[in-house]
C-alpha cells in the first residue's frame, strides 16, 4: 500500500506538468525509491492520480528497462556490453562480476547489497570499459577493479563516481530521478579529459566555431555570405 505522503508526492510530481500523465516517468522512480521495485500498488496509485488505466502505466513500467519488477539491491551494477565496451573488456569485467558475486543477470545477492546486470550503451565510449552504479559512471575499469568495486559497496566503504558525486543508495538515487534533488549534482568532476581533447586541440590550434550573423534572417554562416 502507497502510504500518504507518498501519494502527496505523486501528486506534486503531477502537478508539475501542463498535462499531468507526462509525469508518470518520475512518478514511477518516486515509487521505486518508496518500494523498492515497481509494486501493483504503485501501478494503481499512479493510475488514479494521472487519471489513466493501470494497464496503461504497466506499459510504460514495463517497456522501459530502468523500472524493476523485481526488488533491487542496495547498488545497481550495471556493466556496459555493447559493442566498443564488450571489446575493451566490458564482457570479461560482467563474467568475472558473475562470478565473483554468485548472480547471474539481473539478480541480487544474498545479502541484497547489489544487483548485477549486463546494460546498453551508456553514451560514454571514451571511457570503455564504463561500469555504472546506480547510474553513476565507473570509468576505464577492469575485472580487477570492477571486483573490488563491488567488495567496497558491500563492505559500507564510501565510493566516489570517476565523474560525479558519491556513490548513494539506489533509492536515494530513484528519489532523485523523480526530481527531489539530493544536492550533490555539483560534487566531483563533470567531464574527464578524455572528453575534453577535442576541445585541447581547437585551443592549441586557435580553432573557433563558425560565426553566425546575428542580422541574417537564411541562417547562412558569416563566412558563407
Amino acid at each position: 500500500m502507497i502510504d500518504s505522503q507518498t501519494r502527496a508526492e505523486l501528486e506534486e510530481i503531477a502537478a508539475r506538468y501542463p498535462q499531468k500523465r507526462s509525469g508518470l516517468l518520475p512518478m514511477l522512480h518516486l515509487v521505486q525509491s518508496v518500494e523498492g521495485q515497481i509494486t501493483p500498488a504503485g501501478i494503481e496509485t499512479c493510475a488514479e492520480i494521472l487519471d489513466i488505466s493501470a494497464a496503461e502505466v504497466s506499459g510504460v513500467a514495463t517497456f522501459y528497462t530502468m523500472y524493476k519488477r523485481r526488488p533491487v539491491g542496495d547498488y545497481h551494477v550495471g556493466v556496459c556490453t555493447n559493442t566498443l565496451c564488450a571489446i575493451m573488456g566490458g564482457d570479461l569485467i560482467f563474467e568475472r562480476l558473475k562470478d565473483h558475486l554468485d548472480v547471474g543477470n539481473d539478480e541480487t545477492t544474498d545479502d541484497g547489497k547489489v544487483t548485477l546486470e549486463h546494460v546498453e550503451c551508456n553514451a560514454a565510449c571514451d571511457y570503455a570499459p564504463v561500469v555504472m552504479v546506480n547510474w553513476e559512471f565507473m570509468d576505464n575499469q577492469t575485472p580487477e577493479s570492477a571486483a573490488q568495486l563491488v567488495d567496497d559497496l558491500r563492505a559500507g566503504k564510501e565510493v566516489t563516481s570517476t565523474r560525479g558525486p558519491r556513490i548513494v543508495t539506489w533509492r536515494e538515487a530513484e528519489r532523485v530521478l523523480a526530481g527531489f534533488p539530493d544536492d550533490l549534482a555539483d560534487d566531483g568532476p563533470a567531464a574527464g579529459p578524455a572528453s575534453l581533447v577535442g576541445l585541447q586541440i581547437a585551443r592549441q590550434n586557435g580553432w573557433t566555431a563558425p560565426g553566425v550573423s546575428t542580422g541574417s534572417t537564411t541562417g547562412q554562416r558569416e563566412d558563407d555570405q
